[in-house]
C-alpha cells in the first residue's frame, strides 16, 4: 500500500473522530492530538479505525509514537497490506 492511500486513510479516520477539523492543513511534523484537538479517547478509537481499515496491529505500547503525521506514516506504511 502506497503512502499516499495510506495518508487517504488516516485523514479519513481524523474526519470521523473530529468532523470539524481539516486534516489536510496538517504538516508532517505537526502533533495530530493538538493541532486537531482530539482527545484521548477519540484519538483511540481513531487507531482502532487505523486497525480495521489497514489490518496492522497497533499495540499499546506503540500508541505514544505515532504522534504527528510523518510518524504514523513511518510507522503504518511498512506494515500496511
Amino acid at each position: 500500500m502506497s503512502e499516499e492511500e495510506i495518508r487517504t486513510i488516516i485523514f479519513a479516520g481524523l474526519r470521523k473522530v473530529a468532523p470539524e477539523a481539516d486534516p489536510s492543513t496538517l504538516r508532517p511534523g505537526d502533533k495530530i492530538r493538538e493541532s486537531l484537538d482530539i482527545d484521548s479517547f477519540d484519538f483511540l478509537n481513531f487507531l482502532i479505525g487505523l486497525h480495521e481499515k489497514l489490518h496492522v496491529e497497533i499495540p499499546e505500547a506503540d500508541y505514544g509514537k505515532l504522534t504527528t503525521l510523518a510518524d504514523m506514516l513511518a510507522y503504518l506504511a511498512p506494515r500496511a497490506k
